[in-house]
């Protein structure tokens, strides 16, 4: 499967590799064209199956994942894939813990800690990443 998308689509975000990661929030539609192959659900509660492969990662609204661990091994195989995949990331509103997660994602593209979350906000929403915990996970972010 290839890993094109149009990055002008909605919520789709080039890292500096060229890979691109699709954020977005699930109150909304599916956005039309290609499906992603990989997502990465970031929720206070499980979401209901998707017709492609996916990995839930408990992260309450406005706050932080629970498991710091877990989380880091998910976004480090969310970057990898999204190398030859369609990957995409999604929270309720697509933009505190969607963002953070691009963020992450960013840094692992290396974009130093401390410019991640401006990339994100230029790259994908001047709303993401909506608070200062958020932020700073960001730039401890390993």
């Amino acid at each position: 499967m290839t890993s094109t998308w149009d990055p002008a689509a909605t919520g789709v975000m080039r890292l500096p590799s060229g890979r691109l990661v699709r954020g977005r929030g699930l109150s909304r539609p599916l956005p039309a064209g290609p499906v992603p192959s990989f997502g990465l659900y970031l929720q206070d509660e499980e979401p209901p199956p998707f017709a492609w492969e996916a990995r839930w990662l408990h992260w309450p609204d406005f706050w932080l994942p629970t498991d710091h661990t877990a989380t880091a091994g998910a976004f480090r195989v969310a970057w990898t894939r999204a190398g030859s995949e369609r990957v995409e990331i999604a929270c309720t509103g697509g933009l505190g813990r969607t963002g953070t997660a691009l963020a992450c994602l960013a840094v692992l593209d290396g974009v130093p800690n401390d410019e991640a979350v401006v990339y994100v906000r230029e790259h994908y929403s001047p709303h993401a990443v909506e608070t200062p915990e958020q932020s700073r996970f960001v730039a401890e972010f390993e």
